[in-house]
């Protein structure tokens, strides 16, 4: 087993709500899905490099349907991380380990770049706040039943967090500065996002 790690996961983009990536139609809008996600790690290792409290962020161009892949995607990791943790991230996150994580990295295209950054990743009460450096940063929140409890997606077509349901929410705010890696910049109220928790096992 090459990595085994939980955590949460926090996710906006350009979409309106709900995205239809998620149950694999074509983008709304103009067509494409620009994206910022952000993975913090709870506990867990990856080749025996233990990866808890670190979070993992990527921004996004999803140039049409998002299962015929060729994503351009900027890879953030936290400053926080150590040199092995890094490597030991991005060797999950692009494939090179295997498992549910290598059929998500199959999507991309081209890796436009890979930056530390200092990166918040808050979730209190359900609201949520990611910030990706000075690249990006979102507000979110879920959606919830008459009941209270958070609406949730389920098996559907894509997922970023592969066996867990999806939490669906708005996000209240969305910003991205990133045409510095040739990506589009953002600014954008009340549209897509997910929230969710996920385990990886590959």
């Amino acid at each position: 087993m090459a990595y085994d790690f939980q955590g949460s996961l926090l996710e906006v983009c350009t979409c309106n709500i709900l995205c239809p990536c998620w149950v694999a139609e074509d983008p709304d809008g103009e067509g494409t899905c620009d994206a910022a996600w952000g993975y913090r790690v709870d506990k867990g290792a990856i080749d025996g490099v233990d990866v808890s409290g670190v979070v993992f962020g990527t921004m996004n161009h999803i140039p049409g349907n998002i299962l015929e892949g060729n994503w351009r995607v900027a890879f953030f990791i936290d400053e926080k991380a150590t040199k092995e943790q890094e490597e030991a991230l991005l060797n999950a996150f692009t494939g090179k380990l295997g498992g549910p994580l290598a059929d998500l990295a199959k999507l991309t295209g081209e890796v436009v770049a890979v930056e530390r950054v200092p990166i918040t990743f808050e979730v209190v009460e359900g609201k949520g706040k990611l910030k990706l450096g000075p690249y990006a940063e979102a507000e979110m929140e879920p959606y919830r039943g008459p009941t209270g409890k958070t609406t949730t997606l389920v098996d559907s077509a894509f997922t970023t967090i592969p066996g867990s349901p999806a939490w669906l929410s708005k996000a209240s705010s969305f910003k991205r500065n990133s045409s510095k890696f040739g990506l589009k910049d953002i600014d954008l109220k009340n549209h897509n996002a997910i929230q969710g928790e996920f385990r990886f096992v590959g």
